[in-house]
């Protein structure tokens, strides 16, 4: 089993542009790109055109370190200054499930651990100290 912990960074619509910054600023490598305007359709609510370019979630290398980001544009408020969460990656699903659990004992579900087309097991629960973490589960398991 392995499990990493990586910070994520939720942007206002500039994901694009932090990317081009922390390329030049920090040596960064863009291993993934994945924009709103990629993403497989949904009827019920489809992305509007001019957030299609949006970035939905990338991945940037510095180092040995991993940096993760998206833009915000969903129904909740965006806050500056609450925009960092922490991305707890494993590739066992029965461990994601542990952490979610553990983590949402006096917190609260902001999304409820479950299957995505990108992973069989991602949630989104913020602590009872008021810190948001992203449950991910990489792989098939």
């Amino acid at each position: 089993m392995s499990t990493s912990l990586i910070p994520f960074l939720e942007m206002n619509g500039s994901a694009n542009e932090a990317i081009d910054f922390y390329v030049k600023a920090l040596d960064a490598k863009v291993a993934y790109t994945l924009r709103f305007g990629d993403m497989p359709g949904n009827a019920e609510s489809p992305i509007p055109p001019e957030k299609k370019h949006l970035v939905s979630y990338a991945i940037l290398k510095i180092g040995e370190s991993e940096l993760q980001l998206t833009d915000h544009f969903s129904g909740s408020s965006y806050q500056k200054g609450t925009q960092v969460t922490i991305v707890v990656q494993t590739n066992d699903k029965d461990k994601a499930t542990q952490y979610f659990e553990a983590l949402k004992e006096g917190g609260q579900v902001n999304d409820p651990l479950q299957a995505s087309f990108f992973s069989p097991a991602y949630g989104n629960v913020t602590d009872k100290f008021g810190v948001t973490f992203r449950i991910l589960t990489k792989g098939n398991q």
